[in-house]
């Protein structure tokens, strides 16, 4: 139906008689000639429909409204001086029309094409329109071209591309699984897979060594900006490696996905401990396109003459004192912001929000008085503030403090504009404690249950002692990727799944397979998996992963344009013996 797309014609085919078909992106009429810029995938060109030229094509013309499907046949010219568009890639020539066929009327649009501030969830009901607009289309062929780095790198490195199944066994991997109920099998259900994990564990143990696969993962989980229930994930396993084998493979794939999209990645990429990460940043996902790095304090306030700092100060293990110097925030920070501030911070448990002003008279702030001469002068060689910042204080529960402390320091960054959101600053995080506490005082894996323990640190009776051989992506403040070393020792697994809970009944029952392919000569092995979905996000510099994945749900977990989820027939739900027992809506 075509001979070119619109935007690959340029002044070198000027005289040429061409076939083109598209969507009509603007028409109007000046003085009787009609003029329509064409769309297609590649961009737009203008069309010029005169009667002196073509009674016909000026008489179908007049029928067309925007977003009509039309094909045009005619030559190529240049347009007349002063009348080119800089701002087009086909600016400076015209098509004059000679044929005009509409292939397709449309009706009126709910709403116009490349309009941002059409509600979400209109255009997701629409999203044949939305993916219309440029700006969408863009984005899905930079994915495309993402992905197709990553395949090439992955081939170029010897990786095996494997399919790992969908339908697969309900496991504990930390979020609810998607069930599907099997018709075979009354009552029995499969469950749609959170990660190819075991799968690609197995196939190690089956003698595969360099492993890749794009796959799609299931979590029926909470949902959030960057979250979605169905997403996609590269994901990478390796046999005979270390953490350090593991990260350079990596590096090189990000350094490629990432020269797609015109962004240069400097490796190594930096490496930080958890412990770090938690105790400067307040966070395991630390964006570091800015400095504001958190100091330790404790030992200023041991001697305070007030008894909750000093009674904070005396357990060390425990609790923290932390300070967050701004430089420039006593400038920019009012009376009335320091106020939001602290609101800000007792929204996550914060008892208040100290803080020293740095002021040409001196130094100002109502934790002065609480702090001796020798420890004020401490923490001046510490902080070293100058005149116009502003220092942030947090004290009490470790946990509570590093966290408020670490959104505080999320907030003023962006706050103060102190990053370029164009920038890219990677960050390895790595030694993870292995496990963590649940709300009941009982270990939870902070990763999953097969990461390999460093069982130098084993120790069940402090158990969040014991580290483990993992490590996470993490990219201006987003958790990109994540992976350990895994355990290929049965009586190792055995051993973590008892300090679980889960005992040698329930281990058989859920994870049997597993244990066997153990038994059988498993190779050391470890692995990686990269949020595709976020990576993208984070390249188009859009906070919604919504934007980046052609057939989003909602936060709701709905597809608004084809209703899913949705009601089924009684009949098949018969046929899987399966009766709706819905809530009450008291």
């Amino acid at each position: 139906m075509r001979s070119h797309y619109c935007a690959e014609l340029n002044e070198m085919n000027v005289g040429e008689e061409v076939e083109l078909v598209g969507w009509v992106n603007s028409h109007r009429d000046h003085g009787g000639v009609i003029f329509i810029d064409l769309r297609d995938r590649t961009g737009l060109i203008q069309i010029v429909a005169d009667p002196a030229d073509s009674v016909e094509a000026h008489k179908v013309a007049e029928q067309v409204k925007d977003e009509y499907v039309i094909k045009v046949k005619g030559k190529v010219r240049l347009r007349g001086e002063g009348l080119e568009n800089p701002k087009l890639k086909t600016g400076k020539i015209e098509v004059v029309a000679e044929t005009l066929e509409i292939e397709n009327t449309c009706e009126v649009l709910p709403f116009q094409i490349g309009d941002k501030s059409v509600n979400e969830e209109l255009r997701l009901k629409y999203r044949y329109l939305d993916l219309r607009d440029p700006d969408n289309l863009e984005t899905f062929i930079l994915r495309s071209k993402v992905t197709k780095a990553i395949r090439d790198y992955f081939d170029k490195v010897g990786f095996i591309d494997v399919e790992t199944p969908i339908l697969t066994k309900s496991t504990p991997e930390g979020a609810r699984d998607y069930l599907v109920p099997s018709r075979v099998h009354p009552g029995k259900f499969y469950a749609l897979p959170q990660s190819p994990q075991l799968f690609k564990q197995i196939l190690m143990v089956a003698g595969f060594d360099k492993y890749y696969q794009i796959a799609k993962c299931f979590r029926d989980e909470d949902l959030r900006a960057d979250r979605q229930p169905e997403f996609t994930q590269v994901d990478v396993e390796m046999s005979f490696v270390t953490q350090d084998n593991v990260i350079n493979t990596i590096e090189g794939m990000i350094k490629e996905a990432f020269a797609v999209a015109g962004i240069d990645v400097n490796l190594p990429i930096e490496r930080i401990t958890y412990n770090e990460a938690m105790e400067k940043y307040g966070s395991d996902k630390p964006d570091l396109r800015y400095d504001l790095a958190m100091v330790d304090v404790i030992d200023e306030f041991v001697d305070s003459n007030n008894e909750i700092f000093s009674n904070i100060a005396k357990d060390k293990v425990k609790n923290r004192f932390k300070a967050l110097k701004v430089p420039g925030g006593d400038n920019f920070y009012s009376r009335k912001k320091l106020k939001e501030l602290e609101n800000f911070v007792r929204k996550f448990g914060a008892a208040g929000l100290a803080y020293i002003q740095v002021k040409e008279e001196g130094l100002k702030g109502p934790i002065l008085k609480f702090m001796s001469e020798k420890s004020l002068n401490s923490l001046i060689n510490k902080l070293k503030p100058e005149v116009g910042d502003i220092i942030f204080f947090g004290a009490g529960d470790k946990k509570t403090v590093l966290d408020y402390m670490g959104r505080l320091r999320a907030k003023i960054a962006k706050e103060m504009n102190l990053y370029n959101e164009k920038d890219y600053k990677f960050v390895w995080v790595v030694d993870f404690p292995m496990f963590e506490k649940d709300e009941n005082g009982n270990p939870t894996p902070l990763h999953h249950p097969f990461t390999m323990p460093n069982m130098e640190t084993w120790d069940e009776e402090n158990f969040e002692n014991i580290k483990s051989v993992a490590y996470d992506l993490v990219l201006n403040g987003y958790e990109i990727g994540g992976g350990s070393i895994r355990i290929h020792k049965e009586e190792i697994q055995k051993k973590v799944f008892k300090l679980l809970g889960i005992n040698e009944i329930e281990a058989r029952e859920k994870f049997g397979f597993l244990l066997d392919a153990l038994k059988f000569g498993a190779p050391p092995h470890g692995g990686f998996a990269l949020g595709l979905d976020r990576v993208i996000m984070l390249m188009r510099h859009t906070d919604n992963i919504r934007d980046v994945i052609a057939f989003p749900k909602t936060q709701k977990a709905q597809c608004l344009l084809t209703e899913a989820p949705s009601e089924v027939e009684t009949s098949q739900l018969k046929e899987l013996h399966i009766r709706i027992n819905k809530p009450r809506n008291d």
